[in-house]
């Protein structure tokens, strides 16, 4: 008996042009793709200059780019942009975050193409939404400056960038947010429209909890470093191997499990020590019995202890540990990814379920232009016309396809 096919992903059918650089409108990309919908990545012929980045840099385009097919394509020249607006025409949803005035510099801008494609949803990601800041340059550490997270993240007197492209990576989820809306939109009205998602209000959405802090607080707010736990126990500690942990003792029935399963019978008999304000007064000379009770084992007997203790704890790992992590490879969510050079590796599935279906790989990363033939095939173009357009350097193939090949 046959298998029963997979059930089509929700955005099977949806078709998404991909004009993204770098991390932020690639991660919007990613997101639809992983969803189920054809994300065509638009590159120049020379390829996307994230694949050449260095530092950290290096993992852009093989984390952000999975599920997605690309078309190279020289957007300076008549031909090559051509082609752009002939996808475009047969697109749902395009997605770019270039600099100001790029896209209508190209005569790609949304107010350009409306007329022309009316169910087209344009998702303009950018630093800034309108207003006076509106066409300055901003990076993901631009506006962890400006908007009080660096603050936030550091110690006083110093501001420190997340240690992850959190802003970049945040304001593509906004924007894929408001790329659902205008589809349920859409189903409604028939038309498409303008979206747009930034760096700046993305930031400043991820520092709300600590506006309405500053709005109910005389003093100025401390940054996370310096701000004053409501518990005693609340902090990173150094087992006996050398390993970082965060062990929080947040409640008195944590305490009681603590003293039991870390065998501290005299801590648990100390009735100076039976409630948290109690342990906060006397956190002097609690807190080095606590390092060296922590200090004294090896992580694996800290982390089942805690574990069996139901307390929160954390392991402070290293990326590179991460492809090991027992529970990220028990529920398959690291996906197998061949990147460029033929290096394989593991890398983060997108963190949800639908109906208990994770959502996985079904491509890897694609070649420059791995897909530009069968695209062009696909609007009606023949092999001579593509070869001829391939020879003004309108567009490019990966290494292996042609117009007679197709894409692989």
């Amino acid at each position: 008996m046959a298998e029963p096919s997979p059930a089509p992903l929700p955005l099977a059918g949806l078709r998404v042009l991909d004009f993204g650089h770098t991390v932020m409108g690639p991660t919007a990309g990613l997101v639809l793709a992983d969803l189920g919908a054809e994300v065509i990545r638009v590159e120049p012929v020379g390829g996307d200059p994230t694949r050449r980045l260095k530092g950290f840099g290096t993992g852009y385009f093989p984390f952000y780019n999975r599920n997605k097919a690309s078309i190279a394509l020289d957007l300076k020249s008549p031909e090559g942009l051509t082609v752009a607006k002939q996808l475009i025409a047969i697109a749902d949803v395009l997605i770019e975050n270039f600099g100001p005035g790029t896209m209508d510099r190209l005569g790609l801008s949304y107010d350009q193409l409306a007329d022309a494609c009316p169910r087209l949803i344009y998702l303009s990601l950018k630093g800034f939404l309108p207003g006076p800041y509106e066409g300055r340059v901003a990076l993901d550490e631009v506006v962890q400056m400006m908007s009080g997270l660096a603050y936030m993240t550091g110690p006083p007197g110093q501001p420190l960038r997340a240690g992850a492209s959190v802003v970049d990576v945040m304001g593509g989820l906004m924007g894929v947010i408001a790329v659902q809306a205008a589809l349920a939109e859409r189903e409604r009205t028939g038309r498409g429209q303008l979206v747009r998602s930034s760096l700046f209000e993305s930031a400043m959405f991820l520092m709300g909890q600590h506006m309405a802090y500053a709005s109910l607080s005389d003093a100025p707010v401390p940054p996370m470093p310096a701000r004053v736990s409501a518990w005693a126990v609340y902090d990173q500690f150094e087992t006996g191997d050398g390993e970082r942990v965060f062990l929080g003792i947040t409640s008195d029935r944590h305490w009681q499990r603590f003293c039991e399963t870390f065998e501290a019978p005299e801590l648990a008999a100390d009735a100076s020590l039976a409630t948290n304000n109690q342990r906060i007064d006397a956190r002097d000379r609690l807190m080095p019995l606590v390092r060296e009770m922590v200090g004294s084992m090896d992580l694996h007997t800290f982390a089942e202890r805690a574990e069996r203790a139901k307390l929160p704890f954390a392991h402070i790992a290293r990326p590179e540990q991460l492809f090991d992590d027992p529970h990220l490879l028990a529920g398959n969510r690291l996906l197998p990814t061949l990147l460029e050079g033929g290096i394989e590796t593991r890398l983060p599935a997108l963190p949800v379920e639908l109906d208990g279906r994770a959502l996985g790989k079904r491509s890897d990363p694609p070649a420059v232009g791995a897909d530009t033939a069968a695209l062009l095939e696909g609007l009606g173009y023949t092999a001579a016309q593509i070869d001829d357009l391939q020879a003004r350097g309108a567009v490019a193939f990966a290494a292996g396809t042609s117009a007679e090949e197709g894409a692989p």
